[in-house]
């Protein structure tokens, strides 16, 4: 008889799932979104929820119906080089050349850094990223406790932090979110559409088609067998973790725009989360936002940890083991992580506007493929035509400094005056969706 998740199944799964995504950029960018985006602040909400919740939730989605075992076999329907390519380059920029470094930088300067004098802060930020990965680590090489640790112990102590500020900036507001002004980059981008692009930072949507595995074998760890079955239970757990990911989002994003009724504009959401932190709690507050801050981004980097070494043993199966890749992705996280916060955001935009669109169309058609029963070429098509725009993309988002070096800030302004939906990130979309057409109309001739 097929095995049924209980309620309290379906809460530590999805209790799982959030854990695994909630992390550094995750608090950080929708505090400074709200400071920046002001009266503006719902537009700018919407945007940023599409693509730091409902992407993300789609991937989910996508891996669950799909029946695939990896992202690798998923990409492998555009071709075999390219799913090569592409599941590579996502799990390390979600690993350690982006997103696993910055757990911990994230961590170190928002809630320790404001506190110490700058002649220490590399030494000090070597000390502390060593004890974080060091113990990362240990969680990472006992991959079967992910569920207890991060699902039932880790996860309550974050949201029983987070939710203490929350409910101080609820109830005791700043200032009036209508009274505070708009910068300038919301107004000429339109809100919307520069909300969506931040939601980019939290490199959610490209977690979901790693984690999306990670859940489907747990589901199926407890018991649960058929595909459809999975797929519902993959869903049901998407719908509770991403529901909750959702309230929180537009909490910061209120705690950020009614901030700037005592505080200016911060460098970054964790100077923003500092500040705040201190208006409601003191001296206190900066232990509050210690705990908030490196629980959300410890429990995020063991599970990328996990996730990251597990899919390079099924890439590479004869070259290194699972606690192998442990070992040599934390050290390059803790490299990576020593550089400082600023670098490794500043390197990652570019990639993830590269990714983000292949990402985002991979998860549509998936969705999408009942409808043309799984054939490759509107796979194909649709990369294809989406492929270089998002290296368009990726050049024009290159620091400044470097772009001009190399010539290239005559693409831009090309870029800008001839490609639709540039001059807002979304310069890949109408080709994209050309792609899907064409690769639709093939299924047809080659079925007739």
């Amino acid at each position: 008889m097929e095995k049924k998740l209980s309620g309290k199944e379906y809460v530590f799964i999805g209790s799982l799932l959030f854990g695994l995504f909630f992390g550094a950029g995750n608090l950080i960018f929708p505090v400074q979104m709200g400071q920046l985006s002001g009266a503006d602040m719902l537009p700018a909400t919407l945007g940023f929820l599409t693509t730091a919740v409902g992407l993300p939730f789609l991937g989910i989605v996508a891996m669950g119906m799909s029946r695939k075992d990896s992202l690798y076999e998923l990409a492998s329907k555009v071709s075999p080089g390219y799913s090569m390519f592409y599941t590579c380059a996502l799990y390390l920029t979600i690993g350690p050349f982006f997103a696993i470094p910055r757990t911990a930088t994230v961590s170190f300067e928002s809630a320790f850094a404001p506190y110490l004098p700058a002649n220490q802060l590399q030494l000090v930020l070597l000390i502390f990223s060593a004890l974080f990965f060091g113990s990362s680590l240990w969680f990472s090489l006992k991959p079967t406790e992910i569920l207890k640790w991060v699902g039932k112990v880790l996860n309550p102590i974050f949201l029983v932090s987070v939710a203490i500020l929350i409910a101080f900036g609820m109830f005791n507001p700043m200032g009036e979110v209508a009274t505070i002004p708009v910068a300038e980059a919301y107004q000429q981008q339109g809100s919307f559409f520069k909300g969506f692009l931040e939601g980019y930072n939290t490199m959610d949507a490209l977690a979901s088609l790693a984690f999306g595995i990670i859940i489907v074998s747990t589901i199926k760890n407890l018991g649960v067998t058929k595909p459809a079955s999975i797929a519902k239970d993959t869903i049901i757990s998407g719908i509770f973790s991403m529901s909750l990911m959702g309230i929180i989002y537009a909490s910061l994003v209120y705690l950020g725009a009614t901030s700037r009724g005592i505080i200016e504009v911060s460098p970054n959401g964790g100077v923003a989360l500092a500040d705040i932190s201190r208006h409601y709690f003191g001296g206190l507050g900066g232990i509050v936002l210690a705990v908030i801050i490196t629980v959300a981004c410890y429990k995020t980097a063991v599970g990328l940890i996990t996730a990251i070494s597990e899919m390079f043993v099924t890439l590479f199966p004869n070259k290194l083991t699972y606690n192998h890749y442990v070992y040599v992705f934390t050290a390059i996280s803790f490299i990576v992580a020593n550089l400082g916060l600023n670098q490794i955001i500043a390197f990652s935009i570019p990639v993830l506007m590269f990714l983000y669109p292949l990402a985002i169309t991979l998860i549509v058609v998936t969705i999408l493929s009942p409808l043309f029963k799984d054939k490759m070429i509107v796979y194909q098509m649709t990369t294809i035509f989406t492929l270089p725009f998002a290296l368009i993309d990726f050049l024009h988002a290159l620091p400044k400094g470097l772009k001009s070096s190399i010539g290239l800030d005559q693409l831009s302004i090309w870029a800008k005056g001839f490609i639709p939906l540039f001059s807002v990130g979304m310069g890949w979309l109408i080709p994209a969706i050309i792609g899907f057409i064409i690769g639709l109309v093939l299924t047809k001739r080659k079925t007739k």
